[in-house]
């Protein structure tokens, strides 16, 4: 049988049945992990006990973790329960969930916190997406409840029965709002990119298909917080699709702790999810800091030495610190007996082992700790440039896509290439291939596979001489030097233009002095033009006053 193919996480390929009209064959385990909550465990294994979810197919294992007073199964309980205690050597809620998981036999495992009231068909809600696809995780729908008394297990009961869960407390006006507007934002989360899918896994009442729950590693025991965080980075590693369901109903009773003290909280998590999570990339803004999970796995295979030691560099030298690298060979050939050394025919092998055996970021098998939310292959003798890499991660996480294939040569045996993977991509891969099904086929029907130009994107061969003789300069130093002759091109300019300024500024004064010399020149000029008309009309007169007294008087 075919298993049904979610594209991203757009679980709206599935038709789930209505509640009460279909007719389940899995198993469940309900697991409920419990600190001295004796009083609210009591009212959840009596909502358990009048589950619409067959008795037969269901049964239930309380896991007391260390409580100061030993827990006691109630008189209300489904018909399948057990109570068992939390193993020696830990403690915390992982570890009691844990427990759970390594006893539960049911083919789905139901983790619900010992403060939840389950609505009648909480449990059912969520099996009906289990029926459909083996890798859905499904959660339900929280309401928190409000101050006051808490009922009787037997009215709780009765409640279920007739369809009155509504009215067993007073509704709280609080809400996982955080979660809930990722779910709108989302159309229910059908929308949601992979690296914000996994935010909403809140555990307090989820269900896994036990298989992949336990492929993904289970529980990490060694945290007493934040646990729920890092399983579900981990299940979206391992190809989960994330399913909330409001018609799985159910009551907290009280408000958690990440709603009564939320900055505490967080200050005690962000260090744990910081190492753990890659996806949380605000908290990994420290430069050179090195995490238990990379952002990054990457893979460079055997080669010379020169080639292998010019990728990896490249690789631990580029802008995203958060970079794992492990160098493929046969490691196991390079024995400590007599040899030459400089005819040994493992000679390559054994210099790159020099070159790299001391430093933390590379490894020579692949680790077994964290699993990073990509994965780069690259071929030895390829030199990566500095944002490449990090341009390529944020051209993944921008369309969401499962891989990236960067074409850098092509030879007579074909095309060389580089590749970068979304592991969520490959691991739903290969939950639904059929076989002798290609994956690179399933990848691009599923997230999507696009093939880039090695150039255009930073990648280029080594230089004929590796290691360089001499230390190139550095991209700042380059950059600085550059910027240092424009600022002296600019200083040059300006002075030109300054020497211009006072040039003109002295021009413009001598013309000045010499337009106030030539207007008083010119003032004076008119004055004596004006006396000089003066006199000479004074002359005139005369000299006709004489002539008309010559005439009047001739001979006087």
């Amino acid at each position: 049988m075919t298993t049904t193919r979610i594209p991203h996480n757009d679980f709206g390929v599935l038709t789930p049945p209505a509640l009460g009209e279909w007719e389940p064959t899995l198993t469940v385990t309900v697991v409920i992990p419990a600190h001295d909550r004796q009083e609210t465990l009591d009212l959840t294994l009596a909502a358990l006990s009048a589950q619409s979810y067959p008795e037969h197919l269901m049964d239930v294992v309380v896991v007391d973790d260390g409580s100061a007073t030993p827990l006691v199964l109630p008189e209300i309980v489904p018909a399948r329960t057990k109570l068992v205690s939390a193993p020696p050597g830990g403690w915390g809620r992982a570890w009691a969930v844990q427990a759970g998981i390594d006893t539960a036999a049911g083919e789905v495992v139901f983790v619900l916190d010992a403060d939840m009231v389950p609505h009648r068909r909480h449990v059912e809600a969520q099996l009906r997406w289990h029926h459909l696809a083996p890798y859905v995780v499904a959660l339900g729908w929280i309401d928190f409840t409000g101050p006051g008394p808490l009922p009787a297990p037997e009215d709780v009961v009765a409640a279920l029965a007739a369809g009155s869960e509504e009215r067993l407390f007073p509704l709280s006006p609080h809400r996982h709002d955080w979660a809930e507007q990722i779910i709108a934002d989302h159309d229910g989360l059908r929308t949601a990119p992979s690296s914000l899918a996994t935010r909403i896994h809140v555990g307090a009442t989820v269900s896994y298909p036990a298989a992949l729950l336990r492929s993904a590693g289970g529980m990490d025991t060694s945290l007493v917080l934040a646990e729920d965080t890092e399983l579900g980075y981990r299940l979206t590693q391992a190809g989960a699709v994330y399913v909330p369901d409001p018609e799985s109903r159910a009551w907290h009773l009280g408000l958690p702790t990440a709603m009564r003290d939320h900055r505490a909280l967080k200050r005690y998590n962000d260090p744990y999810v910081a190492d753990r999570v890659p996806y949380r990339r605000y908290l990994r803004t420290d430069a050179g800091r090195q995490w238990l999970v990379p952002y990054v796995d990457a893979t460079v295979a055997e080669g010379c030495y020169e080639d292998v030691r010019a990728t990896v560099d490249s690789l631990l030298g580029g802008s995203l610190p958060d970079v794992r690298v492990t160098v493929a060979g046969a490691w196991d050939l390079l024995t400590p007996d007599r040899r030459s050394p400089l005819t040994d025919p493992h000679l390559d092998l054994r210099l790159v082992h020099a070159a790299f055996d001391h430093d933390p970021r590379v490894h020579f098998t692949p680790p077994r700790a964290g699993t990073a939310p990509f994965r780069l292959s690259v071929p030895p003798g390829w030199v990566v440039a500095k944002d490449a890499l990090e341009r390529l991660v944020a051209h993944l996480e921008e369309h969401d896509s499962g891989s990236l294939c960067v074409a850098l040569e092509e030879t007579g045996r074909g095309v060389t290439i580089a590749r970068l993977d979304r592991t969520a991509a490959l691991s739903r891969a290969a939950l639904v291939a059929a076989p002798g099904e290609h994956l690179d086929d399933l990848v691009d029907s599923l997230f999507g596979l696009e093939w880039v130009d090695g150039e255009t994107w930073g990648f280029k061969r080594r230089p004929a001489v590796y290691p360089p003789r001499r230390r190139p300069p550095s991209e700042v130093a380059v950059l600085t030097a550059e910027h240092e002759k424009e600022v002296a091109r600019y200083r040059k300019r300006v002075a030109a233009l300054r020497a211009e300024l006072a040039q003109a500024r002295r021009e413009a004064g001598k013309n000045g002095r010499d337009a106030a010399r030539w207007r008083e020149k010119a003032e004076t000029w008119r004055r004596e033009a004006v006396r000089l008309a003066g006199e000479r009309n004074r002359t005139v007169l005369r000299r006709a006053v004489r002539r008309v007294r010559d005439l009047a008087f001739p001979g006087d």
